[in-house]
């Protein structure tokens, strides 16, 4: 009989902890449509009653719940990919901006006609953008700061969650 090699053979798969860092990004991105499309029906509902301070208020709120939801699941799904977790961040931050700037024309449709918003489309396509920006009433900074919450909190769970229970 003769003996088995003295020493195991290495294994020639690619061996990692990254989960899927492809679906976790898509996941990251249904949700974060999902969450945006849920702020902007409340700001369409709620819009008549808001004061400037509640408006920014649900901005910001809305913002740290998108990246919450989108960091949880990236870092579920991704595990310990870099990329997921930049992906979860941007994902994010642009939720953020849609949700805001997809309440428009639902307000602009809701209170005029909808052929209104055709003409805004039309004429002034970047109108929601521009509100979202606030230059007319000086708050800028709330829109970035809605875009950093979103970000730093999606990519700070994204990156809490997937490490979480691994060892190196």
């Amino acid at each position: 009989m003769q003996a088995g090699p003295p020493y195991e053979a290495p294994s020639f798969r690619q061996q990692t902890n990254a989960g899927n860092p492809v679906g976790a990004v898509l996941l990251g991105l249904f949700a974060s449509v999902v969450v945006s499309l849920i702020y902007s029906g409340l700001i369409l509902a709620t819009y008549k009653d808001q004061s400037q301070t509640t408006a920014h208020t649900l901005y910001v709120a809305h913002a740290l719940l998108n990246g919450v939801v989108v960091g949880a699941l990236v870092g579920l799904v991704g595990r310990r990919s870099n990329g997921a977790r930049i992906g979860a961040a941007v994902i994010a931050a642009l939720g953020a901006f849609f949700g805001y700037t997809n309440a428009i024309p639902l307000i602009i449709a809701e209170s005029e006609t909808p052929r209104a918003v055709a003409d805004m489309v039309q004429w002034d396509t970047f109108l929601p953008a521009e509100l979202w920006w606030g230059s007319q009433s000086g708050t800028t900074w709330i829109s970035l700061l809605g875009l950093v919450v979103a970000a730093a909190s999606a990519w700070g769970l994204a990156y809490a969650v997937g490490n979480r229970g691994r060892g190196a």
